[in-house]
C-alpha cells in the first residue's frame, strides 16, 4: 500500500471507530508526515482527497478538521452547516441514470475512444448541444460550438490567446468568480475591474473603461452572479451589447447557472447579440457534477480557429467518455427531467433562505437573495476581515467562504459574504442562518 493510501485508510478507520470525532482537528501536515515517514506533499494529497470526499474540511490558517457523521438519509449530524460549497448536492445527482449513459457511451464511441479525437469536440455531442441550447434561447450551429475540459480551461485559453480587436486587457466584474481571477494572474494577463454590487454596474463607468481601457473582452456572469447572486435586466443586457459594438469589445458570457433560472423569459446576452461580440460559456458542473469536466463554448467565426489552436496544444481533446456520456444524457431526455427537479430544489432552498432572513432582521446587513441558483450574498457596512469572524463561525458549526478571494488586489475588501445553499438542506438553512446573522451583526 502506498503512503498516500495508508494515510487515507488511517484517517477513515479512526473516523469509523469515532477515535476522530466530528469537528476534531487533525494533526498538522508536518506531524502526520513524521508519523508516516513521508513528505508533507504526500500528506497534503491525502487530506485533499478526503476533503473532496467530504470526510474532512479545511479552515485557512487553522488546519484540517473532521466532518460530522451522516445519518441514514445522508444528512450530517452534529457537523458543520455548509454555506461554503459551490458544488451540487451529491444526494440529488442522478448517478444510476448517468451510469447507464456511460455504458451506452462506450458502445457509441467504441472506435473513437481508441484513437485521437476532434479537438473541437465529439460530433455527437456538438449536434446534441445545438438542439439543447435552443432551450436557453441560444440559436447557433454545431460548427460554432467547442467543447473544453471544464470552464476553467476555456477561461484560461481566452486569457492567453490574442483577439481580433488587437486589444490586450481583460475587464472583469468585482467581485467575480475566483477561478477567473486565478487564470488572469497565472497567465499574466493585463486586467482591470469594475464594481458590481446588488444593483449591477455603473454603465457610465463601463463606457469609460471600454473607451480608454484597451479592453479585448469583458467577462461577466449575467444571471445568478457568483458571488452576489445578482442578475442583469433585459435593458441592461441590451445596453451592454450596444457599448460592446460601439467600442469593439468582446463579451465573455459565463452562463453556468442557466439551468436554475425560473423565468423562461430571462434570455442570455447571446440571444440579443447581432454583431458576433458574445462568447457564450455553458458548463455542466453546477447542475450535474464537477468531475464530468465538460464545458461548451459558442465562438464567433473570427475567434474559433485561434481558440482551437490553443486548445489543441493544451490537451489535444476533451475526454471522449465524458462527452459521449453527456450526449446520451442530454439526448435521451433524462437531463430535462432532472433539470426540472433540481430547479425546484434550489428554488425551494432560496425561498426558505428569504423567509428565514425576514424572520431575523438585523440592522446594517444588506441581503441579495435570488429566486434560485446556488448563491445569495450579504453585505456588511463595516469592512470585516474573515479571520475576525471565522472563530465564531467555527464555534457555531458554520462553514463560510472567505469572499475576499473574489477580488483583484486593488479592489479587495471584506464587505461581501457569499452564502451558498448548494449543500445546505432546508433544516440546515433554518438552523444556520439565524446564527450567521447574529455573528455578522456582532462584527458589523
Amino acid at each position: 500500500m502506498l503512503k498516500y493510501e495508508e494515510i487515507v485508510s488511517y484517517i477513515e478507520e479512526h473516523i469509523e471507530d469515532q477515535t476522530f470525532k466530528p469537528n476534531m482537528k487533525l494533526p498538522s501536515l508536518r506531524e502526520m508526515a513524521e508519523h508516516f515517514s513521508t513528505s508533507v506533499g504526500t500528506v497534503l494529497s491525502a487530506y485533499k482527497y478526503l476533503e473532496q470526499r467530504h470526510k474532512i474540511y479545511s479552515i485557512p490558517k487553522s488546519g484540517y478538521y473532521i466532518v460530522g457523521i451522516t445519518d441514514s438519509r445522508g444528512y450530517k449530524k452534529n457537523s458543520m452547516i455548509d454555506f461554503y460549497s459551490g458544488a451540487p448536492d451529491s444526494r440529488y445527482i442522478p448517478f444510476h441514470d448517468f451510469q447507464h449513459c456511460i455504458d451506452k457511451s462506450l458502445d457509441l464511441c467504441r472506435e473513437v475512444i481508441f484513437t485521437y479525437a476532434d479537438v473541437q469536440g465529439l460530433p455527437l455531442l456538438l449536434d446534441t448541444l445545438e438542439k439543447q441550447f435552443k432551450q436557453y434561447q441560444i440559436y447557433t450551429r454545431a460548427s460554432n460550438i467547442v467543447v473544453t475540459s471544464g470552464s476553467q480551461q476555456a477561461l484560461d485559453i481566452l486569457c492567453r490567446m490574442p483577439f481580433p480587436n488587437g486589444k490586450k486587457t481583460v475587464l472583469i466584474e468585482q467581485p467575480i468568480y475566483y477561478g477567473m481571477i486565478k487564470s488572469i494572474y497565472l497567465c499574466n494577463t493585463p486586467a482591470i475591474g469594475i464594481s458590481r454590487g446588488f444593483n449591477g454596474v455603473d454603465f457610465e463607468e463601463l463606457e469609460r473603461l471600454f473607451y480608454y481601457g484597451d479592453i479585448k473582452f469583458f467577462y461577466t456572469i449575467p444571471r445568478y452572479h457568483n458571488p452576489t447572486g445578482h442578475s442583469y435586466t433585459k435593458g441592461e443586457k441590451q445596453e451592454l451589447l450596444r457599448l460592446a459594438g460601439k467600442y469593439n469589445v468582446y463579451i465573455v458570457e459565463d452562463d453556468i447557472a442557466a439551468d436554475f433560472d425560473t423565468n423562461s423569459r430571462n434570455d442570455p446576452l447571446f440571444y440579443y447579440d447581432s454583431s458576433d461580440k458574445v462568447i457564450y460559456i455553458k458548463s455542466f458542473s453546477k447542475v450535474l457534477m464537477p468531475g464530468l469536466r465538460v464545458c461548451a463554448l459558442i465562438l464567433p467565426d473570427l475567434i474559433k480557429n485561434t481558440f482551437l489552436e490553443y486548445k489543441e496544444w493544451t490537451d489535444t481533446y476533451t475526454s471522449i467518455l465524458s462527452q459521449g456520456s453527456l450526449a446520451v444524457y442530454l439526448g435521451s431526455g433524462m437531463f430535462d427531467k432532472y433539470q426540472d427537479s433540481i430547479r425546484r430544489l434550489y428554488m425551494n432552498r432560496m425561498g426558505i433562505l428569504k423567509e428565514t432572513v425576514r424572520e431575523n432582521p438585523a440592522p446594517g446587513l444588506e441581503w441579495n437573495i435570488p429566486d434560485s441558483g446556488f448563491f445569495a450574498c450579504v453585505k456588511l457596512k463595516k469592512d470585516t476581515p474573515f479571520d475576525k469572524i471565522q472563530p465564531m463561525l467555527f464555534k457555531n458549526n458554520i462553514r463560510l467562504m472567505d469572499t475576499s478571494k473574489f477580488f483583484l488586489k486593488e479592489f479587495r475588501n471584506n464587505h461581501y459574504y457569499r452564502v451558498s445553499v448548494s449543500k445546505a438542506n432546508e433544516d440546515e438553512i433554518r438552523a444556520g442562518i439565524p446564527k450567521l446573522i447574529r455573528i455578522l451583526g456582532r462584527y458589523n
